[in-house]
């Protein structure tokens, strides 16, 4: 890394203890800094636009950015909810190119959501994946076109699955 600034993952709502400790792991290993976690609180309901039935991904990146740009280094707001901004009918995450904020959402990720069984290792692959690709982002990197690169541009989750969790040799020499 360019920088060797921690990344603190922030976890709103319920979201499994260990399941974030392992997408903090998974970061800590890839990007090879210090990864820490905390809980956030906020009213989600002044995110919500009802005419959608999801939330304002935009708006809530603006929320974390202010809240939370006190921490040191990158910060990801990591939410179970189902995010949008005016142009997409739906994101799985965005972040600040080279800023230091983002949020990433396991909503879409979940199998259940596409009407398949539940496989909680195969979401928390997802939820890594997006978590990564949208810290490259606060890096500077753009999408990729390299097919297994972790900043390869994902739609749905079948792109997700075809990806691997890491930067191919080009992004990572971007962010080295």
């Amino acid at each position: 890394m360019k920088e060797q600034k921690t990344i603190t993952l922030v976890a709103f709502g319920y979201i499994d203890r260990s399941f974030v400790e392992n997408v903090a792991l998974a970061v800590e290993i890839e990007l090879n800094t210090e990864v820490t976690t905390m809980e956030g609180h906020l009213d989600l309901s002044n995110y919500y636009d009802v005419k959608r039935r999801q939330y304002n991904g935009d708006e809530l990146l603006k929320f974390v950015d202010n809240s939370y740009n006190s921490y040191p280094g990158k910060t990801m707001g990591l939410f179970g909810v189902d995010l949008f901004i005016p142009i997409l009918t739906h994101i799985f995450g965005q972040a600040y190119l080279n800023g230091n904020t983002g949020v990433v959402s396991h909503f879409r990720l979940n199998n259940e959501f596409y009407g398949l069984k539940a496989n909680k290792q195969l979401l928390q692959e997802r939820f890594i994946k997006v978590v990564i690709h949208e810290l490259g982002h606060t890096y500077g990197l753009t999408h990729c076109h390299v097919p297994t690169c972790v900043m390869r541009s994902s739609t749905y989750v079948e792109d997700l699955d075809q990806k691997s969790s890491s930067f191919c040799d080009n992004c990572r020499e971007s962010i080295n």
